[in-house]
C-alpha cells in the first residue's frame, strides 16, 4: 500500500465569496461545483473533480487535506493500520465529499485532519478541452494562472513525532530537516512522489498544534512569480514576503493572505529526487538564516508566528 500524491485541500473562510473570487479571478483557479456552503475548485492543470474546497467558517484555517492512494484497496489497509497505531478513523461514504468515493479521515501526531482516498471523479473539460491531449483543459488566461496545487506546509507542537509518524505509518520520505537546536527538529520537509516536499512540517512558535502554514500553488518558472508579484501589487493584495529563494527545497516563492486569511504561496523551482537511496539534508542551527533566506530579503516575524 502506498500513497500516491496529495489531493486536495479544504480550507475555511470567513469571507467565502472574497476567497472565491480572490482564487478564480487573482490566482486563475477554475470552479467545478457548488454544495451547501463549500465551493469545489481545482488549477487548470489539475486532472481530478477539485483541488480545494473553500467551505464557509466563523474563522480562517484547514477543514482537512487528502491524500490519494495506489489502489482501491489501500484505503481500508491503511484505515487497519492507522487503527493499529491507536488513532480513531472514521469512514467517509461515497459522495459525501463531491466527486469522490470511498475514504477513510483521521488525525495523526500533527494535529491536522487527513483524508485518504482513491476513487474520483476525473475532471471533464467540455469546451475547455484543449487540442493538447495531454492537458486536461485549455489554459484559462485569467489572473495569475497557477498551473496545480503543489504541497502544503502545517504547524505541529513536535515536528520530529510528526514526520515519524507520516514516514511509519503513510510511507513518506524525509527529503531535507532543519535543527534549531541540536536536539530540537525545527522543520521537515517529506514527499512520496519525486518533488522535493508534498508536505512540510514545522514547529509552531506558540506551541499549538494542528494548524496551517500555507497552502502553496505551482508556477511554471521564475518569470511567472515575477509576474505574479506585478500582478498581486496592482491588484491590492499585500505580498508577505518575497520574491526571494529558500535554501532548504530551492523553492523561489511568494507568501500573501487571501481575503479569508489562509496564508498562499505561489511556488516554482525546487528540485526532484529520484534516487532510491537519498539521505536527507540536514540544516543545523548554524545554517539556519541561508536554509530559510538562500538570497532575498528576511522573512517577517509574522511568517514565524501567524498560522490558521
Amino acid at each position: 500500500m502506498r500513497i500516491a500524491h496529495l489531493g486536495h485541500a479544504e480550507l475555511r473562510t470567513p469571507k467565502l465569496e472574497e476567497s472565491v473570487n480572490f482564487f478564480k479571478n487573482v490566482l486563475g483557479l477554475e470552479e467545478t461545483e457548488r454544495t451547501g456552503q463549500s465551493v469545489y475548485m481545482r488549477a487548470w492543470g489539475d486532472w481530478e473533480h477539485h483541488t480545494l474546497i473553500l467551505t464557509e467558517s466563523d474563522h480562517p484555517g484547514v477543514e482537512h487535506f487528502g491524500w490519494r492512494v495506489g489502489a482501491p484497496e489501500d484505503v481500508e489497509a491503511f484505515a487497519k493500520e492507522i487503527e493499529a497505531r491507536g488513532e480513531k478513523v472514521t469512514r467517509v461514504e461515497a459522495g459525501t465529499e463531491k466527486g469522490q468515493g470511498d475514504a477513510i479521515r483521521f488525525s495523526y501526531p500533527g494535529g491536522q485532519t487527513m483524508e485518504l482516498y482513491y476513487d474520483v471523479e476525473k475532471f471533464q473539460p467540455g469546451i475547455k478541452r484543449s487540442a493538447l491531449k495531454n492537458a486536461p483543459q485549455k489554459p484559462p488566461y485569467r489572473g495569475l494562472g497557477v498551473r496545480r496545487l503543489d504541497h502544503i506546509n502545517v504547524l505541529s507542537s513536535d515536528v520530529t513525532k510528526a514526520r515519524t509518524w507520516l514516514q511509519e505509518v503513510l510511507g513518506f520520505n524525509l527529503r531535507e530537516h532543519l535543527y534549531v537546536e541540536d536536539n530540537v527538529e525545527g522543520g521537515s520537509w517529506l514527499s512520496v512522489t519525486s518533488q522535493v516536499h508534498d508536505i512540510a512540517i514545522m514547529q509552531d512558535a506558540t506551541g499549538q498544534n494542528g494548524r496551517l502554514h500555507h497552502l502553496a500553488y505551482w508556477l511554471d518558472n521564475r518569470e511567472d512569480v515575477l509576474r505574479a508579484a506585478d500582478m498581486l501589487t496592482d491588484e491590492g493584495t499585500i505580498i508577505e514576503a518575497g520574491p526571494g529563494k529558500h535554501g532548504i527545497t530551492q523553492a523561489f516563492f511568494i507568501y500573501l493572505l487571501e481575503p479569508g486569511g489562509n496564508r498562499i504561496e505561489l511556488f516554482s523551482g525546487g528540485y526532484q529526487i529520484f534516487a532510491p537511496d537519498w539521505e536527507p539534508i540536514k540544516w543545523s542551527k548554524d545554517e539556519i538564516e541561508k536554509s530559510i533566506i538562500w538570497w532575498g530579503s528576511p522573512l517577517p516575524q509574522e511568517f514565524f508566528i501567524y498560522g490558521t
